[in-house]
């Protein structure tokens, strides 16, 4: 089983005190969130480190479903940059949000807004592939302003474009599935965190509502080899959501 940390847990941070942090834990991946305040990485930096790296792209302020054209390429620029980084760095995945809506564009143009993420999913994917890198789709939470909450929907577009899922597990409880439910073959990479269902509260493994025990039982019984990532909001959080891993799995 591999198990990786974000660096949101260290936003306020450096970025080296955050990777000292989550290598000093005995943590073997880092999800480096590739935008303000980290997105000049210095790959001298990463070299220093036993650590093995995946990305987040951009998310903050940007937007593949935007129907402002030059705001959408601008946004599928920046994700391109995060790939190509990925690539230099060998990464073993790139996560990606598939965009957003605003008000007058979810109540006129609903069926543009999607047309639009999914031209735009496909571009990326298409960009990662020629590069050898895997790129993944995240499913959102329930906020008016997310697109593919749906993961159903999410996962039928990704079998059709022959690319794959981040499966965010709190996202899924806060848009209300159950464990047994978000389970899919697209999936490759994993987001671990725990929430009530109220919120996308980002708790520590253990302290929300989440059945955890069933979908990582689940993604385990049916060989998942990829990297659950603890996103949580601080150091603190990582601790208590790896001890948790420890106690309840083989790692």
């Amino acid at each position: 089983m591999k198990i990786g940390a974000s660096s949101l847990a260290g936003i306020d941070k450096t970025l080296k005190e955050t990777l000292d942090y989550i290598e000093g834990l005995g943590i073997e991946y880092v999800e480096l969130v590739h935008q303000f305040p980290t997105e000049n990485i210095e790959t001298d930096l990463l070299e220093s480190y036993n650590l093995k790296y995946t990305i987040h792209a951009p998310f903050m302020d940007v937007n593949i479903a935007s129907l402002q054209e030059k705001s959408r390429m601008n946004s599928v620029g920046q994700i391109k940059e995060s790939i190509e980084f990925a690539n230099e760095i060998n990464a073993e995945a790139v996560v990606i949000h598939p965009g957003q809506t605003s008000f007058l564009p979810n109540k006129f143009f609903p069926e543009k807004v999607i047309e639009t993420a999914k031209a735009s999913i496909k571009e990326l994917g298409d960009f990662s592939k020629d590069l050898g890198v895997l790129s993944t789709i995240e499913n959102m939470p329930n906020f008016p302003t997310m697109i593919y909450q749906n993961m159903y929907d999410l996962n039928e577009l990704l079998v059709s474009l022959d690319m794959f899922m981040t499966l965010d597990i709190g996202h899924a409880n806060h848009v209300g599935y159950s464990a047994d439910e978000m389970y899919f073959d697209s999936i490759k990479h994993i987001h671990a965190h725990d929430n009530f269902g109220d919120d996308d509260a980002h708790l520590p493994l253990g302290e929300g509502s989440i059945e955890l025990n069933t979908i990582i039982n689940t993604l385990e019984a049916n060989n998942f080899d990829g990297i659950y990532i603890l996103e949580v909001n601080d150091f603190d959080s990582i601790k208590k959501s790896y001890e948790y891993m420890k106690k309840n799995f083989k790692i």
